[in-house]
């Protein structure tokens, strides 16, 4: 392990700032921008020590470029509903880079280049409602950006008549938002290429950057296999890991046999937690619970997981409803036991917890469903109330 670099409660806070958040900009967040800078050195001795990660500390904002041993679903930028966002996106950002900063330009221009950049076989229509939402949602995301900012007009009235103008300018940080690669992006073949070039200049410590990076991004870090490299350093290293993450983040480390999480004694604000304040979350820790109580009923592999058809799933979902649905919220008391089941399935399988196999439709529980469980009291009134 590296050496410990001691941090106060600002450079920790700093530190879930630069993971929580894209970028920070000076000009809107002035206060922050200099309260990181302030701890500029220490931040990133730690992010490169610990993550492998380059912290750039630039005159107009500070970002960490964070990169992920694995990309999950949720990484991704959520209004998002289509592979054709991403690719409008990514020419909306070609058309910037080709611009200087403050150079104003029209809705007409950018959708004229994007339509001869746009990789697709088959080409953008401007006059196809789907097309021009989807340039809608991606426009909407740059401005959030900050990579282009509205001068004058509105995009959303573009959905409804492509002749709609739109006047926009673009910013100091269009040139900034891609990060920098080893190799030219055409050199790679597939995003795992990409992924792989990564640890190519990652050789010193890689194990500990994989195991500090599958800690903080993901729910919950499983053993895979029995021969598991990286959870074999989890596990041989909790002692140091746990003392180094305590002391530099507000997240306590907590392993079991097959599934290490890290987990926060206190909510905080800043961070997406599970469970979070959605009402489906009383019916997962509900359904939790349910299995916990029942696993000598079920057959658990050596990695403590537990195979159900989907109507084993919908079956547990009918029995928890009966026992704790009068406290559920009225969307739940309501909806049929499919209707709830269907939802909690996607639930768990965002939060990682629940594997759907594609082709057979098998669900595999993983050991994280049992280590968050909930219950209502002994005295619990079954006639619920209306939340």
């Amino acid at each position: 392990m590296a050496e410990q670099v001691a941090f106060d409660d600002q450079t920790q806070e700093a530190l879930s700032i630069l993971f929580e958040q894209f970028w920070v900009l000076r000009a809107t967040d002035p206060g922050t921008y200099q309260m990181i800078r302030e701890r500029e050195k220490k931040l990133k001795r730690y992010v490169s020590e610990r993550f492998g990660f380059d912290l750039i500390v630039h005159q107009h904002f500070i970002k960490l470029e964070k990169i992920p041993v694995d990309p999950k679903a949720w990484m991704g930028i959520q209004e998002f509903t289509t592979p054709k966002d991403y690719a409008i996106f990514c020419c909306g950002l070609a058309f910037t880079e080709r611009r200087s900063v403050d150079e104003q330009f029209l809705l007409s221009d950018i959708t004229e280049e994007i339509g001869e950049l746009y990789p697709g076989e088959i080409p953008l229509d401007w006059t196809n409602y789907q097309h021009r939402k989807a340039l809608v949602r991606a426009l909407k995301k740059m401005v959030e950006f900050q990579i282009i900012k509205v001068v004058d007009g509105d995009i959303d009235i573009f959905a409804m008549n492509e002749d709609q103008e739109v006047l926009y300018e673009v910013t100091v940080y269009a040139r900034y938002f891609m990060r920098s690669y080893p190799e030219d992006l055409f050199h790679y073949q597939t995003t795992r290429g990409i992924l792989d070039s990564e640890w190519q200049r990652q050789q010193m410590d890689e194990r500990r950057k994989r195991v500090y990076r599958k800690l903080m991004f993901s729910p919950v870090v499983y053993r895979e296999n029995e021969q598991d490299p990286d959870f074999a350093y989890i596990r041989n290293y909790r002692n140091r890991l746990r003392d180094d993450l305590e002391e530099h983040t507000p997240f306590q480390l907590e392993v079991f046999k097959n599934a290490a999480f890290l987990v926060l004694p206190e909510r905080k604000q800043r961070y997406t937690l599970f469970p979070d304040q959605k009402a489906i979350m009383s019916v997962a820790l509900h359904f939790s619970s349910y299995v916990r109580e029942h696993l000598d009923t079920y057959e658990i592999n050596a990695l403590g997981e537990i195979k159900l058809t989907s109507a084993e799933f919908t079956t547990i979902v009918e029995n928890i409803k009966d026992d704790y649905g009068a406290g559920w919220s009225k969307q739940y008391r309501d909806m049929s036991y499919v209707g709830v089941a269907d939802e909690l399935r996607l639930i768990f399988k965002e939060w990682e917890m629940l594997v759907e196999e594609e082709n057979t439709g098998m669900l595999t529980m993983k050991p994280a469903i049992g280590r968050v469980i909930g219950r209502y009291p002994a005295d619990f009134n079954r006639e619920g109330v209306d939340q």
